[in-house]
């Protein structure tokens, strides 16, 4: 178990760099087997080279190759391509959330004004975060959140990225300065482990998804907000990752993810066995792998849920990076071409309007969302591991 002192004083003691006066200036770090690079917009991943099952190291995560990109796909399409999500990730229904008796507007950025997503107009993801240190195989961003969008008081977050031997972890840590409130981060990164490699690579289709813990999911309504009911995925197969199981045998039987819509976008709630913690990071909760490449990813998490959405808004009009491109012809990133996971606590839940003791029926979230000064930091802790199977 991994200590949450520790992890803001590692980032405290890393060698301090110049800050660059750009903000799409891009920072490698390195360890034998993984290469991840970053931007401080969004305290971005814009590629992470990982070797596939031929010793070849292959991009598996989705961007721009152009920097300066990312703030026009902000200002357009805003697909939210690698950075961190917050000050709450995902949706908080009518953007209002009470504190102490304290009711806060957020504002609303998704379907006319009726929610949140990921922290508002201008979330982290548009923010320039500051470079604080910076090595070989480590960076650690920082941003101060002046009470951004509406959210009440001022939080300071650190985001330590760290190599080490084919692994990625990511820390992001938030301290609340002078009031209490709602903190949910998440890495938003878009990841094919196929590297569009082949026509099996260029989407997730044939990838395989085990998630044992997920034993259950939060139902949500047309606009992808919780209603507070809780699903068990045995009920609804199509959701069932318990044992592998690939991408494309049901995803055209998953419907449950906000209006007319086929495919995954669904947060699946970890339930750990009980000799473990609710929050213990000794358990792989999700592996998925690609049989294009043979790369695999376990991933280990704090967090108590897990958001995962199949790239269904994707429609071939977006060229994948230069490093993915592997044939004559340009590649673009079609429907179910990539796949994002967020590691986060569960969706919305500051909020359940249903019944006044809602939230502490639906697992009394407060607790995992709700920070003031003087309780220990928000840390959202996730580690990505990567080998590779046999053909």
């Amino acid at each position: 178990m991994f200590s949450f002192v520790t992890c803001v004083l590692v980032s405290l003691f890393l060698p301090l760099i110049v800050q660059s006066s750009s903000p799409f200036e891009k920072y490698t770090i390195s360890a034998p087997g993984i290469n991840a690079s970053f931007i401080g917009y969004g305290a971005r991943l814009t590629n992470l080279f990982v070797e596939d099952r031929n010793g070849e190291y292959q991009d598996v995560a989705l961007g721009y190759d152009d920097g300066a990109q990312y703030l026009k796909d902000s200002e357009g399409v805003h697909t939210y391509f690698g950075p961190i999500v917050g000050r709450y990730a995902n949706r908080i229904k009518n953007g209002t959330f009470t504190i102490d008796g304290v009711t806060s507007h957020v504002r609303e950025n998704e379907h006319n004004g009726e929610n949140v997503l990921h922290g508002g107009i201008i979330g982290y993801d548009q923010r320039n975060w500051t470079v604080v240190s910076y090595n070989k195989s480590s960076i650690t961003f920082s941003l101060l959140d002046d009470a951004f969008e509406g959210f009440p008081g001022k939080v300071i977050t650190y985001a330590t990225y760290t190599a080490s031997a084919k692994q990625w972890t990511s820390v992001l840590t938030s301290i609340p300065l002078d009031k209490p409130t709602p903190i949910m981060l998440a890495n938003h990164v878009y990841w094919n482990l196929g590297a569009f490699v082949n026509p099996e690579g260029s989407t997730i289709l044939n990838n395989t998804l085990s998630m044992p813990y997920a034993d259950r999911y939060i139902g949500i309504d047309n606009i992808e907000v919780p209603t507070g009911v809780i699903g068990a995925v045995s009920n609804a197969t199509f959701l069932d990752f318990t044992s592998p199981k690939q991408f494309g045998a049901d995803i055209l039987n998953a419907h449950l993810c906000g209006f007319n819509c086929t495919g995954y976008d669904n947060a699946f709630i970890l339930d750990r066995p009980r000799y473990s913690a609710p929050e213990s990071t000794d358990l792989t909760v999700l592996t998925m792998a690609s049989n294009a490449t043979g790369i695999q990813m376990d991933i280990k998490t704090n967090q108590q849920s897990l958001q995962i959405y199949s790239c269904n808004g994707q429609n071939g009009s977006i060229p994948v990076k230069a490093s993915q491109q592997h044939g004559p012809n340009t590649t673009y990133v079609e429907k179910y071409g990539c796949v994002v996971i967020e590691t986060q606590q569960w969706i919305d839940g500051i909020n359940y309007p249903e019944s006044p003791n809602q939230r502490d029926l639906l697992g009394g979230q407060d607790q995992y969302q709700i920070y003031a000064p003087g309780d220990e930091p928000a840390v959202v802790y996730a580690q990505y591991a990567f080998s590779t199977t046999k053909a």
